[in-house]
């Protein structure tokens, strides 16, 4: 079995610091996700995940976007890179970074569900044949991604995985369990198109997207939830799984 071979200690360099682990469940209506999906060379397999994880085969990344209009955090989009794994048995995604262009809607995404995010500006456009997710940082385009030629898919066909975040808490450096739901209300599949992506200003240059694999676009109300699960970053989950 493969494990994540990455430095533990360097990944928590910009961990996030989460003071409590009570949180309340918190509903997103209406929001927008984009998830574009790409498959990474195999020489990016474990090297990008902690050694709780394990890689899967092939290695992929995907971004997702998230664009609320309003609600309790207020308007807000966000745009989350990650690196798609398992946690023992379970599929999961491995949040290497995330932008957002609200600060105090990051500061309660970080606080209360460990989102490692920094300032910038996140768009979420339609078009008649494309949907796009672009993301600006002091200027520069780090990302570019689009669904083209998108065809109606059922509510019920659009699966999302549950992430790892990995946070300073209470009970020390954890991969906190964030697995959000979704009741989706209208969603379509397209083309995936990548147009730019600087790695290096994810946090990590030996990510490299090849392949284009799926594209998704979701009219939702997302719950993110109470936590329920937080992993040792050092350990496989089957020994290193705690719950709250």
């Amino acid at each position: 079995m493969l494990f994540g071979t990455a430095d533990v200690n360097a990944l928590a360099a910009n961990a996030p610091v989460m003071e409590r682990l009570d949180t309340e469940p918190l509903v997103l209506a209406g929001a927008w996700v984009l998830q574009v999906t790409y498959e990474m060379p195999a020489s990016a397999r474990e090297v990008l995940l902690p050694p709780a994880l394990h890689p899967t085969d092939p290695p992929l990344v995907s971004w997702t976007f998230l664009r609320c209009a309003s609600g309790p955090l207020g308007a807000f989009a966000i745009a989350q890179l990650r690196v798609e794994c398992r946690s023992g048995l379970r599929p999961r995604g491995f949040l290497i970074a995330s932008v957002i262009d609200s600060v105090e809607a990051g500061r309660t995404l970080a606080s209360r569900w460990g989102y490692d995010s920094r300032p910038g500006d996140v768009r979420l456009a339609r078009q008649y044949d494309a949907v796009t997710g672009t993301v600006r940082v002091d200027g520069g385009t780090i990302v570019d991604v689009a669904l083209r030629d998108p065809d109606p898919l059922g509510p019920h066909d659009i699966q999302y995985t549950a992430s790892m975040h990995l946070a300073h808490t209470p009970r020390g450096l954890r991969l906190v369990q964030v697995d959000p739901t979704f009741s989706v209300q209208r969603a379509e599949r397209g083309r995936p198109h990548l147009a730019a992506f600087d790695a290096a200003a994810w946090g990590d240059a030996r990510i490299v997207p090849v392949h284009p694999v799926s594209a998704s676009i979701a009219v939702t109300d997302v719950t993110l939830p109470k936590l329920r699960y937080l992993c040792r970053p050092d350990v496989w989950a089957f020994d290193g799984t705690e719950v709250l």
